[in-house]
């Protein structure tokens, strides 16, 4: 069933959101999880990553905060360099299975290690326990968790929440920071809440109006919310064609009409 196809489900997932117009601030996505489904994923659909490792190789993990971007130069073209469309932000709050620790270097590194595999005596990073809310203030995880803060707690973003339980305080924390700025909202879709901290966080946030639950088997269903719910990035330069042709349109319109024979007319906004 093709309808069923884990990588069509994943890629049509990704690229809902990665595929918008490049003018709007790059998808940033914060898994909790240690694979690399994720990376897999966009590999296969296209999409580039922007993290905080720099290299080829072994890339090394930096500190240093800067707004890295890609931009391409249409030919011919004397203007500034545009946004490349396909590229998303990742970043792994707890982690991942191929970060290793540098002694000689004391950071992370990324290793290739094919996917799936983990190599014998491979010297990995400590993954948060459960003291998550005491481990993650320390390196690396500190740096990641300013970047999640940092792209949640500004005006007007919004989070699309996924597959999370809401059973980690420290992440917690940041929405509910993030709830008291008036423009921000949360979008939570889930399948089911066995331990039922989904609706306890929703509850204690409703007051807010800024929290939208939609909870469910067929609404937590991946391959549906891709299928029904989510956008399709291909239409998406043809809803900006149409809106630009739609302004034009109504921009070249005359904002003075006639009414009745009395020879008055009156100005309309359109």
């Amino acid at each position: 069933d093709a309808g069923r196809d884990p990588f069509a489900i994943l890629s049509g997932f990704l690229l809902a959101f990665a595929g918008r117009s490049p003018t709007r601030d790059r998808l940033h996505l914060f898994t909790t999880n240690y694979d690399r489904l994720i990376e897999w994923g966009c590999e296969a659909s296209g999409l580039r990553i922007i993290d905080r490792f720099v290299g080829s190789l072994e890339p090394i993990f930096r500190s240093s905060r800067l707004e890295v971007d890609y931009h391409y130069a249409p030919p011919g073209s004397v203007r500034e360099p545009r946004h490349l469309d396909g590229v998303l932000r990742l970043t792994k709050l707890h982690g991942s299975l191929d970060w290793l620790w540098d002694e000689q270097l004391n950071t992370a590194r990324r290793t290739a290690t094919p996917f799936g595999e983990t190599p014998k005596d491979t010297p990995f990073l400590i993954y948060p326990s459960a003291a998550k809310d005491y481990e993650t203030s320390s390196y690396p995880y500190a740096d990641l968790f300013r970047d999640f803060a940092a792209a949640l707690c500004r005006p007007n973003s919004t989070l699309f929440v996924y597959g999370y339980s809401f059973g980690d305080d420290h992440i917690n924390r940041v929405i509910k920071d993030m709830l008291t700025i008036p423009s921000t909202h949360v979008h939570v879709f889930a399948w089911g809440d066995p331990g039922g901290r989904v609706q306890r966080f929703v509850e204690a946030n409703k007051h807010r109006g800024q929290v939208s639950l939609m909870l469910g088997p067929e609404l937590g269903d991946l391959s549906q919310l891709v299928s029904r719910f989510l956008p399709r990035p291909a239409n998406e330069a043809l809803r900006r064609r149409i809106a630009n042709a739609v302004q034009t349109r109504v921009s070249a319109t005359p904002h003075s009409i006639s009414h009745g024979s009395s020879g008055e007319d009156d100005e309309t906004d359109s």
